[in-house]
């Protein structure tokens, strides 16, 4: 199917189905696996890695966050680019893009693998969870170079109307990770570096088969001699800045929330917050695959000044998001104790009564969520990057770290309630967006009309 017969003329809730649907399967099999490896370690390896691994989590993020700057700040202007028909200067961005991430991916390896040990001391854990936490970045680190171009080929599948494919090889990868990893740590005894191991070899298949299609010229983007220049670079850096700040920030956060749980309850307390970023890390990626898979059609849109799809299609995104959102808090809230169970077999009562306490406050924050998140990317998709980074900065750093100290008098339950109080604040803030942006499209609209 051609792209102007794809985003322009298909009906605009077909159009949501066919993009979101493969995109959301997709993320929710990473999803799925990132929840087995949780459960592997915490099960297998036991609840001094399982805090290990959350405390190097942050840093991988970081180690991915300008590769992934490059991926959402070049798939915007390149669905934008092929809405103007401008085919060329669509190619031209896709290959300086992934040129971009190759660099990237060599200067953050180094600088992760270097200073992880650095970083860790920082946090004044245990030294068995900081020797450990260290293995696992620096098995990140060294495939660095290689995988960290996988989100922007599966951003650049979904441009090229290959979301099914995308989908599938999400899914054949995500179960190849899972099978790996209990190879590695329950069959052939490694430590928390087999993990790491396991999620590094099938995020390289995936590189590689991902990128062989557009190698060879069979997709709709394709390689073409780069001209970089400065509009296309600023381009991308505009486009990517909000993704790139919420990963930074949103780590940055993780890392003081980690000293924060440590000083008032030590590795335990760590567990307890890892059990929650590792069932939020379920949901999150679905909605995020909802919002990221449509983001194409409403740029495509958006070039082509078909905004009545636009607006038709955010509608899309903000149900669907909404209705994947309420299923997360009724299983959080009413099954606390089921979904603890699957990443420790402690018995110890007062860790477990602390974390179902914990993981009910939590819950409440997916009530929120989805609604900040939506706008995100709503703003992301239609070039509004100063909207989508006041959102990502206030919900990643500035109201959790206001939030940490405001609530510091009160202990653990203080950390807990961050959450929701973080995405109450970013819902309101995101519906202010939302009405000034409105504005701006009617005046848009008007425009066109006298035309």
């Amino acid at each position: 199917m051609e792209h102007k017969e794809y985003f322009l003329k298909t009906s605009v809730w077909r159009l949501f189905f066919m993009a979101a649907l493969p995109g959301a399967i997709s993320m929710l099999a990473s999803a799925l696996y990132g929840l087995f490896d949780g459960i592997f370690v915490g099960q297998i390896l036991g609840d001094t890695a399982f805090a290990a691994i959350n405390l190097a989590f942050p840093f991988v993020i970081i180690n991915f966050a300008i590769s992934d700057l490059i991926a959402v700040g070049s798939a915007v202007p390149i669905s934008i680019a092929l809405g103007k028909q401008e085919e060329k200067e669509a190619n031209n961005i896709f290959t300086c893009a992934l040129l971009m991430i190759v660099g990237a991916g060599v200067f953050m390896g180094i600088l992760m693998y270097v200073g992880s040990p650095y970083l860790l001391a920082f946090l004044d854990a245990s030294e068995e969870a900081q020797r450990l936490a260290v293995q696992y970045i620096r098995v990140y680190a060294i495939f660095s170079p290689l995988i960290t171009g996988g989100f922007a080929l599966d951003n650049y599948l979904r441009i090229s109307g290959k979301t099914k494919f995308g989908m599938w090889l999400s899914i054949a990868v995500s179960i190849a990770t899972a099978l790996l990893e209990f190879v590695f740590l329950f069959v052939l005894k490694l430590d928390i570096w087999g993990a790491a191991l396991a999620s590094c070899l099938s995020m390289l298949a995936f590189v590689l088969i991902a990128f062989l299609p557009f190698a060879l010229g069979k997709f709709t983007l394709h390689l073409t001699r780069p001209k970089f220049s400065k509009k296309t670079t600023i381009q991308i850096i505009k486009c990517g800045t909000p993704i790139f700040l919420a990963n930074i920030s949103g780590r940055v956060t993780s890392v003081v929330m980690n000293k924060a749980l440590i000083s008032m309850g030590g590795d335990s307390a760590v567990a307890i917050y890892g059990m929650q970023m590792y069932l939020g890390e379920v949901l999150n990626p679905v909605i995020y695959g909802l919002c990221d898979s449509t983001q194409p059609a409403i740029g495509y849109n958006w070039g082509a000044k078909r905004f009545d799809r636009v607006k038709k299609l955010a509608k899309c995104i903000f149900s669907a998001s909404a209705i994947v959102s309420i299923v997360a808090f009724l299983a959080m809230f009413f099954l606390p104790d089921v979904l603890i169970s699957l990443f420790t077999t402690s018995t110890d009562v007062a860790f477990l009564k602390e974390a179902t306490k914990a993981l009910k406050i939590f819950a409440v924050s997916k009530l929120f969520f989805w609604f900040a998140f939506s706008t995100q990317c709503y703003m992301t998709a239609v070039e509004k990057s100063f909207y989508a980074t006041l959102i990502s900065v206030g919900s990643a750093f500035i109201f959790p770290i206001l939030f940490i100290f405001a609530l510091n008098s009160i202990g653990l339950t203080g950390l807990w309630l961050n959450a929701p109080l973080t995405m109450g604040a970013c819902t309101i803030m995101s519906l202010i967006i939302l009405i000034v942006f409105a504005k701006e499209m009617k005046k848009k609209e008007q425009k066109i009309q006298l035309k």
